[in-house]
Formats: C-alpha cells, sequence, structure tokens
C-alpha cells in the first residue's frame, strides 16, 4: 500500500518539491502533505507535513522550534480609532518596551513575574523528564533574557482591526523560542548526526532511545517556552497601549499556537509524530493564526479536520522571493509605497520583507478552503519589526 503524499503548493517550487521528495521517501515516514505557502528551506521545506513512526528528525522541526502566532483581542468604545490616532506614539512605546531583531534580549527585572513563574514551573518540568544537564544549566542561565523578545526575519508584532469594527482591536504576534531555541537546535541537529560536519540533513532519532527521549523532553520544553515568549509580548504591547490611550482595555487570549514542531497525535488509529515545518494545526475548529505580509494583515481561522492535508494548513504567505533576491530587485520606494497609512519603520534594513516577496495570500488561502475556514481577517494598523 503506497503512503498517502499531498501536495497543495501553488507555484510548484523545483527546490521544494526535491526536498519534499527526499523527505516523505525516508523509510519511517508514514504520510506527508506540502502546504500551499510552500518554499524551500532547510532539509524540510518551509510548508511541510511528515509524520513518522517511531522516529524524530530534530532537522526537519529546524532551528526555530516552536515558531508560531498568538492573537489577543482588545475590546473597548472606539479602540479602533483611538488606536489610530496615537499610532506613532503606540508604535514607539512598543519599540521601548520590546527588545528586537537579533542579538537583542530582555532585562530580567523587566520581565512580568506571571511569566518568570511559568519559566521556573517549564524548568521543573523538564527536571522531571530525561534530561540533560548541560542543556538544563543553559536554559537556567540564559533562558529568561530571550524572553519577551521578537527577533528578525519574519517575525513581527502587528496591530490590527477587522474591517467595519470600531470597538474591537488584535494584536497578533510572529515569533518563536529565540536563541535558546537555536542552540538547542543545533545540538541536536549534530547528536542525530553522530556529530558530523553536515549535520543539517536527514538523521533521525529512535524515540525510545535515551536522545531520543532527551531530545523529545527539551523539544516540549522549547514548545512551551515559545508559547510564553508571545505571551509577554502580548503583556508589553497591552500595557504599553494602555499607557499611550491612558485607559484599561480589556483583552482576552484567542490564540497561542507553533507552527514549528513535532508532536506526538493519532493519524488511521496510529500514534505518530507530526513534523511541521511552517504548517498551522488544523484538526476539527482548532483556532490558528495565518499572516500574509506587513500590508495583507492576518487571517483568523479554524480547523475543518481534514485528514488529506493532515490536519493542517499554511503558516503565512510563503515567500515569493529568496531574501537576497528581494534586496536586490526590489526598491524602497515601492516598498514605502505599499505600505502607505499603516505605521511601520520602513528601512532598508527590512527590504526583503515587503509584501512584493511574498505569495499572494489570497490565492494561498482559497488553495486551503477544505482545511481552514476564516474567522476574522485582520488589517494592520500598526506594525513592528526586528533587524
Amino acid at each position: 500500500m503506497e503512503k498517502p503524499i499531498y501536495n497543495y503548493s501553488i507555484d510548484k517550487d523545483a527546490s521544494a518539491l526535491e526536498q519534499f521528495e527526499h523527505c516523505y521517501n525516508q523509510e519511517f515516514v508514514v504520510a506527508a502533505a506540502l502546504m500551499p505557502d510552500a518554499h524551500s528551506g532547510y532539509v524540510a521545506p518551509i510548508g511541510s507535513v511528515l509524520l513518522t513512526k517511531d522516529k524524530i528528525v530534530p532537522a526537519w522541526v529546524g532551528f526555530d522550534i516552536g515558531c508560531g502566532l498568538i492573537a489577543v483581542q482588545l475590546k473597548g468604545k472606539n479602540i479602533v480609532e483611538k488606536i489610530r490616532e496615537k499610532a506613532k506614539e503606540i508604535h514607539h512605546e512598543v519599540q521601548r518596551e520590546v527588545p528586537m531583531g537579533a542579538g537583542e534580549y530582555s532585562k530580567q527585572e523587566r520581565i512580568t513575574e506571571k511569566t518568570k513563574e511559568e519559566f521556573q514551573l517549564l524548568i521543573k518540568k523538564l527536571e522531571g523528564k530525561k534530561h540533560n544537564k548541560e542543556v538544563l544549566n543553559i536554559i537556567k542561565t540564559s533562558g529568561l533574557k530571550n524572553i519577551g523578545t521578537v527577533g528578525g526575519g519574519n517575525h513581527f508584532i502587528e496591530l490590527g482591526y477587522e474591517e467595519n469594527e470600531k470597538n474591537e482591536a488584535w494584536i497578533v504576534i510572529h515569533s518563536g523560542s529565540r536563541g535558546l531555541g537555536y542552540k538547542i537546535a543545533e545540538r541536536y541537529m549534530k547528536l542525530a548526526s553522530g556529530r558530523k560536519e553536515k549535520f543539517e540533513q536527514t538523521f533521525p532519532l529512535d524515540a525510545n532511545s535515551d536522545l531520543g527521549r532527551e531530545y523529545l523532553a527539551v523539544l516540549d520544553f522549547c514548545l512551551d517556552y515559545a508559547l510564553l515568549n508571545r505571551l509577554e509580548m502580548s503583556y508589553k504591547v497591552h500595557q504599553s497601549i494602555q499607557s499611550v490611550l491612558k485607559e484599561k482595555i480589556k483583552s482576552e487570549l484567542w490564540v497561542n499556537k507553533n507552527h514549528n514542531h513535532a508532536i506526538l497525535d493519532t493519524y488511521e488509529k496510529q500514534s505518530l509524530f507530526f513534523h511541521r515545518k511552517g504548517a498551522t494545526p488544523a484538526k476539527k475548529n482548532e483556532r490558528g493564526v495565518i499572516p500574509g505580509s506587513m500590508l495583507h494583515g492576518s487571517f483568523l481561522v479554524k480547523g475543518l479536520g481534514n485528514k488529506e492535508f493532515l490536519y493542517s494548513s499554511s503558516h503565512g504567505a510563503g515567500r515569493k522571493m529568496s531574501r537576497k533576491k528581494a534586496k536586490e530587485s526590489l526598491s524602497m520606494e515601492e516598498f514605502k509605497e505599499s505600505m502607505s497609512g499603516i505605521t511601520s519603520s520602513i528601512r532598508q534594513e527590512i527590504l526583503d520583507e515587503a509584501p512584493m516577496a511574498y505569495k499572494n495570500i489570497f490565492e494561498v488561502m482559497a488553495a486551503q478552503k477544505d482545511s481552514v475556514e476564516i474567522v476574522k481577517h485582520i488589517l494592520p494598523l500598526i506594525n513592528w519589526k526586528g533587524k
């Protein structure tokens, strides 16, 4: 019986297809799917879902363990107009409160007490599992400084609204486990490879081996840590808005979801590892966030539980151009023009994040209408990006 392989990519990127074929041809892969936003990445393509039996592949999770999105609803009378009127002040305040970009860290005294307490609980949880003392020490000594930080690349903070809705605004944040997750990912890729020089390749771990159990334990820590990182930033953004507007604003968490992970779940009555490399979980009624670009905002969605999508959807629009090509072919003039009416720090360093560098998000959403239902389309008011 042939393993089920599904390809929903909208532009058939040759490099991504080659990577996908390499991955799904591994004997331990049970099923695989490529999402509409797919493009080439490291080892496994971005936008891939790979189901494995008894094996876990650190390189398929990637360096940005727990990368994902959070959406928080804000409610208040005429809140959208108030934010629009004070957009520059809010932009400045959040920029001051949240460290953004590679090499930017939080000061321990600026992190909220509830986040510090949650961080200690995550450490205790890890200590109760198979773990490596050296890795645990890295987490204890450098974990807090990465919490509440955005990072660079396609990570962002956005404040937006739904069209025709005046009394409801949304915080949307895209980030992961930051430098801490990167160090852990690199360590276990090297260990899985047998410390080969070229370790960014498909080297599986036996999930029931000592090293496999150790990786799974620290992977779970990083996934929870990424959720906590985004929560802490949402607190800071909420506080900043209240500070500028000088009023209390109600907030409610709508979803906080990872889209870079390997988690144990059920498929065809089998317990399998779902490796999602840039793919949003989309089981029946499961909430998710799918961002488009700095111009097109984000879609809040609910999963339809489609087995042929392997209960997944895209994690965004997906890149149309490589970062190098975007910087070579796009101009600052067209970047600035495209962002008219949105408060953001448009600068040369983030030219590769211009809306034109991404696929058409509306085509991506149409291609996965059988996997997710659109609940809201959040349009951007203010956008923040790291260096």
